[in-house]
């Protein structure tokens, strides 16, 4: 699966596969082999930052 490019959608992708299907955010960027520093920096750029604790980003 492609991660989608608008942030906002990807916040809300991102946040529900982690919610849903991975137990953390490595999880979910190996198996979807995802960039984790390009993934937390597009929504760090938006005002999100990865919660480790909640498994999302807040």
């Amino acid at each position: 699966m492609s991660l989608p490019v608008d942030p906002i959608m990807l916040l809300s992708v991102v946040n529900l596969k982690l919610r849903d299907q991975y137990k953390d955010l490595d999880a979910l960027c190996e198996d979807l082999e995802a960039d984790k520093a390009g993934l937390c920096a597009k929504l760090h750029a938006v005002g999100y930052d990865y919660d480790p604790q909640r498994n999302q980003f807040i």
